[in-house]
Order: C-alpha cells, then structure tokens, then sequence
C-alpha cells in the first residue's frame, strides 16, 4: 500500500480589506487605467499526496480590471478573473492499492483495499480570482515603460471536474472483527471490474494566491497600449474542503460496477492541494 503524507495547516484570513481597497478604487473608476488581457502557461494544482505524479499540466485565464494611478510611478489595481487549470493524475506505479474504512449495508465496520492497473485522472478546475495588486511603472524609452506588479488574489473556485479511468478496479474488504477476507463477492459490492471509467467531483473552498508580473508596456496611440509581461502565482492553504477521507474509487454495497470516482486527493483529507501558475500575459491597456 503506498503511504499517505497528512499534513495539513490550516489559514485563516480575512476579505474585508481586499473588500474595502476594491469599492474605493470602483468609486475612482473614472481615474484609473483599465485592462483586459489573457494568461496562458503552465497550472499546476499541486498536492503533498506521495506515491502519485503528475501530466501534461496546462493554465489559463481570462482577465479585466482597472488601475487607480497614485502618482506618475505607483498605483493599485483590482479587476476579475476566470482561470482554468488542466492537468492528468496517476500512480508512480501501474499497479497501487490504498485502504480506508468503510461501513456495509449491514452497518459492520470493514477496511476497504482498492486495487488498480493503470489508473488515470484528468482533472479540469475552474476558479473566478479577484486580484488586488501594487503596480510600479517606469518609462525606459519613448512609448515604453517597464513594470512590476506585486499583490495578492482571492482564489475561488467554481468547479473541480474529474474524469478517472483503469484498466481494472479491484474492491476487496478485511473484517478485522472476525478475521474475515473477501475477495470476490460482486453483489455486495466485492470484486474486479474492468475498463473502469466514471466522473466525479472535488469538494473545494476559496483560498489566498500570491501574485507577481514583471514586464513592458508599449504604447500604441494616445488612449492605449500593449501589454507584455511573465507571471508568478502561488496559492496558500488548501482548495480542498472534506470531513473524511474516502476511498479514490467508492465503495458501492450493491454492486461492482458503477463505482463513484472521488479521486487521488480524497484519500488525505488534510491534504494541501494548491494551485501553481507560471507563463506569459498578454494585455492591452487604455488610458
């Protein structure tokens, strides 16, 4: 059975700041420089979880907001996001099995060991972010300036999607009450079924992001400009948001077949489970 890292800090923070600083820069909408602009780059939802690896990661987002000038170097800016992360999940192994207690129809305790070969997770999560940031410019040449922005978003998601597939999951159960070992009893939900495939969903909450572009503006006209720069982001704490840890392929008590995929990182329900974010944005800004 491959090990299980639990370890879990939890953080605790408070919007109504980011709330406060964003009504006054709306209130003084008519000041600022607004934006919009795409991410696009490499989003990792990264998990402390061991004897697991991770595929074929992708990131993106779509972006809009304002900046409020404070003086002709400084200004703060907010706006919205939406963000999509893609990424595949799987054993470091073909073949793994992971264990958790389960109860039966009966109402008796038993541990449940889920075996599969070649078991793999597409994961797609959606998030809105609202970005509050610091941004430094400087003009290092007729239409260009060089800027930096540093701050922090509120990350939310809005769904966490998994597609699971297996060459075959296999469901047996330990009594250890009675010394009891079933391998292979299907109408009560023991047993081998092959070509599993089946959709689920993780349970989230709202976390805290770091933030960081470095990068260039150029001027095209006299009311806009385009923007250029790399980004950095980096979530604190844990999306995910469960009581207990369950089994990566459910326990059904009926049957084999048809078993709920509630995915690698349910197994840990203290597990960190946060989003990464590097690449490229692509902007244009108007004066």
């Amino acid at each position: 059975m491959l090990p299980l890292k639990i370890n879990f800090t939890s953080m605790k923070f408070n919007l109504k700041n980011i709330i406060g600083v964003t009504a006054l820069l709306i209130s003084q909408g008519i000041a600022a420089q607004v934006y919009v602009g795409i991410q696009s780059g490499i989003g990792n939802i990264q998990s402390d979880i061991t004897g697991i690896q991770t595929g074929n990661r992708l990131g993106g987002a779509l972006k809009a907001g304002y900046i409020y000038p404070l003086n002709s170097h400084f200004g703060i800016g907010t706006g919205l996001e939406f963000s999509q992360y893609k990424q595949e999940v799987s054993f470091s192994q073909p073949t793994a099995t992971l264990s958790n207690f389960e109860v039966d129809a009966s109402t008796s305790a038993f541990v449940y060991n889920m075996t599969t070969n070649n078991y793999r997770e597409k994961q797609t999560l959606r998030a809105l972010q609202v970005p509050l940031f610091v941004q430094y410019k400087k003009n290092i040449n007729k239409g260009i300036d060089f800027n930096f922005r540093a701050g922090a978003k509120y990350f939310l998601p809005i769904k966490y999607e998994i597609n699971a597939t297996a060459d075959n999951a296999n469901g047996t159960a330990f009594y250890p009450d009675v010394n009891l070992t079933i391998f292979d009893l299907p109408e009560f939900g023991f047993g081998q079924q092959n070509n599993y495939s089946a959709s689920g969903e993780y349970k989230t909450k709202g976390i805290i992001m770091s933030s960081f572009e470095l990068g260039f503006t150029f001027d095209i006209g006299e009311k806009s400009s385009l923007y250029s720069a790399m980004f950095l982001e980096h979530g604190y704490g844990s999306i995910l948001d469960q009581n207990n840890n369950e089994s990566y392929i459910g326990y059904r008590p009926t049957s084999v077949s048809d078993r709920k995929a509630n995915g690698l990182y349910s197994t840990d329900k203290d597990a960190k489970i946060k989003p990464v974010a590097f690449g490229i944005t692509l902007g244009w800004n108007f004066k």
